[in-house]
């Protein structure tokens, strides 16, 4: 796999609810601090977006898309200096997966999926992220707007499977919008996710994505990415955040403890199979980065995420 679907797959996202939004009138909606991704989608009319911490208010039309990966407070309104109604409140009445109608609806139409991490690190990923990814350019709306078309019709008109169609749709929505906002980044943010857009940088990522076990080396890695040694260590240092070895190592350790947690493999059989010699070097390793040794980690059990039905910041995305 490439790295970007390796760190998902790592992180075990899903999408355990999701909700849309048909509304009129005027209105003001405050969602609490919530865990997890939220992703929305406007399939028609327009409102605002007002995010705690974020200066500015964010204008919403027909056809964008926006992820909140940190789970922030947040608004959403057509009227911004109403004193906003808690999501609680409005969605305390809804059906899981279904379709909410506020004042006759019409005005403005969306859908919206808390995307769950239920991976331990969910912070290789999160942390890389910007607060708000707005994605509102029209090229980039065509690659979202089927997903979320397609994600309305199952809403509205709910069919035999239709939970895990919506999933499935929730999970592409958010892989979309990532490459989007990776193809959009510029080129002076730092972190992981914006490496990959850097194509020697991006070259050596894959490599140690491709083969954890190899015993890399800074001059092998830096031939990868077709650079001298120097210039490639202050390049990756640079668009990553970490040098090439600390990231080889993070990487590595994250596998572990995700096998560790996972499977039924020892301590000694995942070490070997991240390229460690021997278990004392692995168990150093995996101390230093992770905290704790592989012994007292593996005996912790990964713990999924219960849907909550008074959560409603992750449950739906509302507009009106």
């Amino acid at each position: 796999m490439d790295p970007l679907s390796d760190v998902l797959a790592l992180l075990r996202p899903r999408s355990y609810m999701f909700r849309g939004f048909d509304a009129g009138g005027t209105w003001s909606i405050a969602f609490p601090r919530s865990r997890g991704i939220k992703c929305f989608a406007i399939v028609s009319g327009e409102c605002w977006l007002a995010v705690d911490g974020v200066d500015g208010e964010i204008s919403l039309s027909a056809g964008d898309c926006f992820l909140l990966p940190r789970g922030l407070p947040f608004r959403l309104a057509n009227d911004l200096a109403l004193a906003p109604v808690s999501a609680a409140s409005l969605f305390s009445e809804a059906e899981r997966g279904g379709v909410v109608i506020l004042a006759g609806g019409g005005d403005c139409c969306g859908v919206g999926g808390h995307i769950a991490l239920t991976g331990d690190h969910s912070d290789i990923l999160l942390s890389v992220l910007p607060p708000v990814v707005h994605i509102r350019r029209d090229a980039d709306k065509v690659a979202l707007r089927w997903s979320v078309e397609r994600m309305m019709e199952e809403l509205r008109d709910p069919q035999p499977g239709g939970v895990v169609m919506a999933q499935h749709l929730a999970s592409m929505l958010l892989v979309q919008a990532l490459r989007l906002h990776l193809a959009r980044t510029g080129s002076g943010s730092v972190g992981w996710l914006s490496a990959l857009g850097d194509r020697q940088v991006s070259v050596a990522i894959k490599a140690i994505h491709e083969a954890p076990d190899q015993a890399w080396t800074l001059p092998i890695l830096a031939g990868k990415a077709g650079m001298s040694r120097s210039i490639f260590a202050l390049r990756f240092k640079k668009t990553v955040g970490v040098t090439p070895m600390e990231y080889l190592t993070r990487w590595r350790m994250l596998l572990a403890a995700d096998k560790l947690a996972h499977s039924s493999q020892t301590v000694s059989a995942v070490g070997a199979s991240l390229g460690y010699a021997s278990e004392s070097a692995f168990c150093n390793a995996f101390k230093r980065v992770m905290g704790c040794t592989p012994r007292r980690y593996e005996r912790r059990r990964p713990v999924t995420p219960e849907r909550d039905d008074t959560d409603l910041g992750d449950l739906a995305l509302a507009y009106g």
